[in-house]
C-alpha cells in the first residue's frame, strides 16, 4: 500500500474509534428479542447436547448391558430368556431373593459366548478349542489366565437374548428424536428472532446515519466525496449486518456449546476432559493472531471500496467532461488502480482466511482422533480400558466432534467479525462527526435588516477569505455583490445562510445575531436560487414545493406564473406534473433555473438569495425573470450575485469586493461616477457586448451575400 493511502486511512481515524461498545448499545435497543433468540438458542443446544447421553445409555444399558451378569429364574418370569432348557433374566432386574445359577453372555472378537456359571474377573478374552472340541473362554489379566467353558450363540440365540432390550432401545430412540424436533424448532426459532433483531438494528443505524447527515455541516461534504458517504450508509451498515445475523449467532452459539459439552466431558471423564481443554488457548491465540492482520486488510478493503464508491459517482457525474475531454482512458487507468488494490488486499485475506480454515481445525481434530485411537484401540466390546466404558467412549467420541463444530464455526466467521469491526468503525467515525440538532422551532418571519460587522471567515485555518466585512441591507432593499472570480461573494451569503461560522465579528437580522437561532429556525425565511440549481426526483410541482403540505397547489401555480415559466414548461405532456429525474437532467438549464426560482418563492422568504441565478438563462427569460422579480422582491430583502452587472444597475447596494474586501459600495450612478474598479468592469463588459455585436452583424453580412447568390 502506499504512502498516500497510509496517510488517508489516518486522516480518517479509523484506528482511533471502538465499535464494540457501540454495536452493544445498538443491540440493546432490541434487547428483548434478542434475550428470547439466545434462550432460545440455548434450549436447542441442551437439547441436541442430550443426544450422545442417551446414546451411552442404549450403549451402556441395552448394547453392552447383555454383559452383565444373568440369573436363572422360574419358568413364566417376565423379560425372562429360554435357553438352553432354562430361563435366563439380566441379573440387575431380577431381587436377590428370586436368584438362582449365574451366567455372563460374553462377547470375544464379533461372535457372543454363553459362559454358565459366570467368571471372577474380567480381562483381555481369547476363545480356545478345548480336547473334546468344546470351546473354551480365556480371560487373561496382569498375567494370569483364567478358563471357563463357554458355549457359541447363534444369531437367534443372540436376538433373543436382547429381545428384552428392544422396548428400552424404541423409548429412548423416540426421546432422542423429540428433542431432535425440539431442537429444530428452538433453533428455527432463535435464528428468526436474531435476524429480525438484526434488521431492525441496520434499519435504525441507517435511519441514524442519514439523520445525522442532515446534521452536519456543509464544511464536512467539503472535505468527503458522496460516493464515500454512501458506501458508509448502505455497504459498511450491510457488513454490520452480518455480524449480528451470523457472527453474534455463532459466537454465542459457539461459546455455549463448548462449556456445555466441556461440561458434559468432565461427568463422563475428568481425565479426558483436562485434555481437551487445551483446545480453548489454543482458539484464543489464533484468535489473536489471525485479528492483528485481518483487521489491518479489511480497513484497506472498506477504505477502498468506499475510494471506488466515491471515483464511480465522480464519473457518472462528470461524464460529459470525460468524454468531451476524452478522459476515459484516464478514468479507467485511475480506477483499475483502485480496483487492483482491492483485488490485491482480498487475495490477502483469502490466503489468511485460507491458512486459519476449518482446515486447520481439521487438522487438531483429525489428530486428536487418532490419538485416541492409538490409547484406546484393541478394546472390545463392553471391555473396560483405564475404568473407561465403551459407552463413556462412545459419548466422548461423539461430544469431541460436536465441540470441533462451533470452533470450526467461529473460526469461518472471523472473516465477517473483522470486516463488520472495520466497517462499524468507519460508520461510527461518521456517527462522532459534530453535527447540530435539527430544530423545528418556529418564529414570526423577520422584516429582513441584515447587518454584517467586521465579519472575518476562512474555510482553512489561517487563510482568510473575508477580511473585515461591514455593510447594512435594509428591509425591501437589494443588495448586489460583484467582483473577480475568489473575492468572497459567496462567502458572504453562505454565512448569511449559516452555512459556515463567522471567525470573528458578527452577522444580524433584525438586531438578532444569526448564532444565536437555530441554522432552521433562521432558514424558514430565507430563500435560494443557485447558479447550478438542483432539482430532486419527482415532479415539477413537487420541486417547487419539495413537498411541503404547508404549500398549496395555488401557490405553486402561482409561484410558477410570477417567474414566468408557464410559457417555458406548460408544453410539456403532463405541465407542472411532468416528472423530473435526478438533477433535471431532462430540462433545459432554463428551465431548471426557473423552477428553482418559483421555489424560493413559493415559500414566500423574507430574505432572498440570487448566487448567479441568471447566468445560466438566455437573455429573453432573464429579462421575463427580471419583470417577475421586480414585483416579488417587494418587501423582501434580496442578495444579488451577479457576473453581468446589466442586470443589477438598479439595485439599491452595490458592494465591489476584491480579496475579501469591500472596496467599493453604492448605487450604480455612484459607482459610475467614481470611475473606479466597477466602472472599470462595467465599461469592459460593455466593450465586449459591443464587439460582440459587432461581430454577430458582420458574420450576419458574410453569410447573406451567398445565400442571396445562390437564389440568383
Amino acid at each position: 500500500m502506499n504512502e498516500q493511502f497510509e496517510l488517508e486511512l489516518d486522516r480518517e481515524g479509523l484506528s482511533r474509534v471502538r465499535p464494540g461498545k457501540r454495536l452493544l448499545q445498538y443491540a440493546l435497543y432490541y434487547k428483548k428479542t434478542i434475550v428470547l433468540a439466545l434462550l432460545m438458542l440455548m434450549i436447542a443446544i441442551g437439547t441436541e447436547l442430550s443426544g450422545p447421553f442417551i446414546a451411552k445409555r442404549i450403549i451402556e444399558e441395552h448394547v453392552t448391558g447383555i454383559e452383565k451378569p444373568w440369573y436363572q429364574v422360574t419358568a413364566g418370569t417376565s423379560g425372562s430368556v429360554d435357553f438352553s432348557g432354562a430361563q435366563w433374566k439380566r441379573g440387575d432386574r431380577v431381587p436377590e431373593n428370586e436368584r438362582g445359577e449365574q451366567a455372563r453372555v460374553l462377547q470375544v472378537g464379533r461372535e457372543f459366548f454363553f459362559v454358565p456359571g459366570g467368571i471372577s474377573e474380567d480381562g483381555n478374552r481369547s476363545i480356545t478349542k478345548g480336547d473334546s472340541g468344546a470351546a473354551v473362554l480365556a480371560i487373561t489379566k496382569n498375567g494370569e489366565v483364567e478358563q471357563y467353558n463357554a458355549q457359541q450363540l447363534t444369531t437367534a440365540q443372540l436376538v433373543a437374548f436382547y429381545k428384552p432390550e428392544f422396548a428400552g432401545i424404541y423409548d429412548l430412540s423416540l426421546i432422542y428424536l423429540v428433542l431432535l424436533v425440539v431442537s429444530a424448532l428452538f433453533s428455527y426459532g432463535q435464528r428468526y428472532f436474531l435476524q429480525a433483531s438484526a434488521n431492525r438494528i441496520i434499519r435504525k443505524m441507517r435511519d441514524d446515519v442519514f439523520s445525522h447527515i442532515n446534521r452536519l455541516p456543509i464544511r464536512y461534504f467539503d472535505n468527503l466525496p458522496a460516493g464515500k458517504v454512501v458506501s458508509r450508509i448502505t455497504n459498511d451498515t450491510e457488513a454490520i449486518k452480518e455480524l449480528y445475523v451470523t457472527v453474534l449467532a455463532n459466537f454465542f452459539s459457539g461459546t455455549l456449546y463448548i462449556i456445555a459439552i466441556l461440561g458434559a466431558l468432565f461427568l463422563l471423564d475428568t481425565r479426558l476432559a483436562l485434555i481437551c481443554m487445551l483446545v480453548i488457548p489454543i482458539l484464543a491465540i489464533w484468535t489473536v493472531v489471525y485479528r492483528k492482520y485481518a483487521a489491518h486488510y479489511n480497513r484497506v478493503i472498506r477504505s477502498t471500496l468506499s475510494e471506488m464508491n466515491g471515483m464511480i459517482n465522480e464519473s457518472i457525474q462528470g461524464m460529459p467532461i470525460i468524454q468531451a475531454f476524452r478522459r476515459e482512458k484516464k478514468q479507467e487507468d485511475e480506477f483499475e488502480a483502485y480496483n487492483k488494490r482491492y483485488f490485491d488486499f482480498r487475495n490477502k485475506l483469502l490466503n489468511l482466511n485460507s491458512f486459519t480454515s476449518h482446515n486447520l481445525v481439521g487438522v487438531i481434530r483429525n489428530i486428536a482422533f487418532v490419538a485416541m485411537i492409538w490409547y484406546f484401540s484393541g478394546v472390545s466390546l463392553g471391555s473396560v480400558v483405564g475404568g473407561v466404558s465403551l459407552g463413556v467412549l462412545y459419548a466422548f467420541v461423539d461430544f469431541l466432534n460436536r465441540m470441533f463444530q462451533p470452533i470450526v464455526n467461529i473460526v469461518n466467521q472471523l472473516p465477517n467479525l473483522e470486516q463488520a469491526l472495520v466497517s462499524a468503525e468507519r460508520v461510527f467515525l461518521l456517527l462522532d462527526e459534530e453535527g447540530e440538532d435539527v430544530s423545528d422551532e418556529k418564529m414570526q418571519r423577520y422584516k429582513g435588516n441584515v447587518t454584517f460587522n467586521n465579519v472575518w471567515f476562512s474555510y482553512k485555518e489561517g487563510e482568510p477569505v473575508l477580511k473585515g466585512i461591514s455593510f447594512e441591507a435594509k428591509q425591501g432593499q437589494t443588495v448586489a455583490l460583484v467582483g473577480h472570480t475568489g473575492s468572497g461573494k459567496s462567502s458572504i451569503l453562505n454565512l448569511l445562510f449559516r452555512f459556515y461560522d463567522i471567525d470573528a465579528g458578527q452577522i444580524t437580522i433584525d438586531g438578532h445575531e444569526i448564532r444565536g437561532l437555530s441554522r432552521q429556525t433562521l432558514r424558514n425565511h430565507m430563500g435560494i436560487v443557485l447558479q447550478d440549481p438542483f432539482l430532486f426526483t419527482g415532479t415539477i410541482a413537487s420541486n417547487v414545493s419539495l413537498d411541503d403540505p404547508s404549500i398549496s397547489r395555488e401557490r405553486i401555480e402561482k409561484a410558477l406564473r410570477d417567474v414566468g415559466a408557464e410559457r417555458s414548461l406548460a408544453h410539456l405532456p403532463r405541465g407542472f406534473d411532468e416528472p423530473v429525474i435526478e438533477k433535471g437532467g431532462t430540462l433545459s438549464a432554463g428551465q431548471r433555473q426557473l423552477i428553482s426560482f418559483a421555489r424560493a418563492l413559493a415559500f414566500d422568504p423574507a430574505i432572498l438569495i440570487l448566487d448567479e441565478a441568471t447566468s445560466n438563462i438566455d437573455t429573453e427569460t432573464e429579462a421575463v425573470i427580471q419583470d417577475a422579480l421586480d414585483v416579488v422582491k417587494k418587501g423582501r430583502t434580496t442578495f444579488v450575485i451577479a457576473h453581468r452587472l446589466s442586470t443589477i444597475k438598479s439595485a439599491d447596494l452595490i458592494l465591489v469586493l476584491d480579496r475579501g474586501e469591500i472596496k467599493e459600495r453604492g448605487t450604480h450612478d455612484e459607482l459610475m461616477a467614481v470611475g473606479g474598479k466597477y466602472y472599470q468592469m462595467y465599461e469592459l463588459q460593455q466593450g465586449k457586448n459591443a464587439a460582440g455585436r459587432s461581430s454577430e452583424s458582420a458574420a450576419g453580412a458574410t453569410t447573406a451575400v451567398p445565400a442571396a447568390a445562390s437564389i440568383v
